[in-house]
């Protein structure tokens, strides 16, 4: 996952902090592919080579951080900021590229100072890490750097895991190590899943939290390496921190020789070291919501109008949020490039038929008399006790390892929910009796 700057996006009150701050800033080259500096300011003498580390944000696509290359030039003053994960909602076809999986983003280079200012003007971490790497590193990775932003080179295809705005920071900490940095971590089994990694910054949103993972199948399951851990910007953070290597004469030194916390954000929802265990909390917002359906086929038993209305909607607002959420990653695992969302077993249980309860709650709440329901709330009940059983079916899979997914939260939310609508007693043996009364 990554943090993407949308630089088009910045408010004029940025712009009047940049001229604050500029004021007492050297001038500094454009964005883009534009030369560094020339003659001895091309000197790895002269460079200082740091890792940008910025916090969550406000929007979905900022919680998991962002992370960025800054250069210092000492001769010259300026201070570049390589950004390897813009993108802009403006560019053309975005949203179908967006729903296929086919996202191109950009890299850019900017002033450092302007970017610090965005980052800190939407109160996000801003963390500097220092590399205590030699001269010449330094200036193959500046070369690297310019190159990596010319208009031949800046756009890549995007992909949440592999290949998001860290990608490009593996690939300098790895040349600056001589590939001691990747040989090292992509042997290393992870703390997490990728699933539970992504949990770690969702958890403090239910609803986010919950179709997210909904939507994301098994092939996030499985034991990873560090190095695939660093598609996370901290958890690069946390290994350069802890990292040595051997430069070329031999001596041990570590990756980062200084950390500079150039602003802490206030009021943000931390983002936590082990990830929460979220299906109890999802079991009981369940069991509650059960609770309510068994109220109201009671009130129907008593009030049968108003039961009946008010279930009849209940129905069809069920019918929204699963039939949506099922049909999205039905397209999403059979038609599109997000590969994060193939072999789901959500599908067994929550898919496109339960776009059908919208209709039949529709007529189930506006029919005159029981016999004139009778149709909608079998389909209903049949409906549902198909979801049941394809809830037990995706849990008894998981006893063959190929077929793991960590979906207790979705199986949970659920599963009180399908038995108590197929499974009510009264108004079950009511319609039993109803369709079966000739072979009485």
């Amino acid at each position: 996952m990554n943090d993407s700057l949308l630089k088009v996006l910045k408010l004029p009150a940025v712009f009047f902090l940049l001229a604050v701050m500029a004021a007492s800033l050297p001038a500094q080259t454009g964005s883009g592919g534009a030369s560094f500096g020339g003659g001895a300011s091309s000197r790895g003498d002269n460079l200082t080579v740091k890792i940008a580390v910025m916090g969550p944000g406000d929007e979905l696509y900022f919680w998991w951080g962002h992370i960025a290359l800054v250069i210092d030039d000492a001769l010259t003053g300026q201070s570049r900021f390589y950004d390897y994960g813009v993108f802009t909602f403006g560019s053309e076809n975005f949203y179908v590229n967006f729903a296929f999986g086919r996202l191109m983003y950009s890299s850019t280079a900017s002033p450092a100072a302007s970017d610090y200012a965005f980052y800190q003007y939407f109160n996000r971490d801003i963390t500097l890490y220092t590399l205590d790497i030699p001269p010449a590193k330094r200036e193959e990775i500046r070369v690297y750097a310019e190159t990596s932003v010319l208009p031949e080179n800046r756009l890549y295809r995007y992909h949440h895991f592999r290949k998001n705005c860290t990608g490009p920071i593996l690939e300098v900490l790895d040349m600056a190590t001589d590939g001691q940095f990747k040989e090292y971590y992509s042997g290393e089994p992870g703390r997490f899943t990728l699933r539970q990694h992504v949990r770690r910054h969702t958890w403090f949103s239910p609803l986010m939290d919950w179709i997210l993972n909904f939507w994301m199948g098994q092939d996030i399951d499985t034991p990873i390496t560090i190095w695939q851990e660093m598609f996370v910007p901290s958890e690069i953070a946390t290994r350069i921190c802890e990292f040595t290597y051997t430069d070329s004469r031999g001596v041990s030194r570590p990756l980062v020789s200084n950390v500079e916390e150039l602003w802490r954000s206030h009021g943000r929802h931390p983002v936590l070291d082990v990830p929460r265990r979220q299906w109890p909390r999802t079991l009981a917002f369940s069991l509650f919501l059960s609770a309510v359906l068994g109220l109201l086929f009671y009130v129907q038993q008593k009030r049968p109008a108003l039961g009946q209305v008010a279930l009849g909607i209940v129905h069809s607002l069920f019918g929204i949020v699963f039939g949506v959420a099922g049909s999205l990653l039905f397209f999403l695992s059979l038609f599109t490039d997000h590969d994060y969302t193939y072999h789901n077993a959500n599908l067994l249980f929550c898919n496109p038929l339960f776009l059908a309860a919208i209709p039949l709650g529709i007529i189930y709440a506006k029919s005159k008399n029981y016999y004139k329901r009778l149709p909608a709330e079998f389909m209903l009940r049949l409906l549902w006790l198909l979801c049941a059983l394809g809830i037990f079916a995706s849990m008894l899979i998981k006893l063959l390892p190929q077929f793991w997914q960590q979906n207790l939260v979705d199986q949970m939310l659920m599963l009180p929910i399908a038995l108590v609508i197929s499974l009510e007693p009264v108004g079950l043996k009511r319609m039993l009796r109803r369709i079966f009364w000739r072979w009485g």
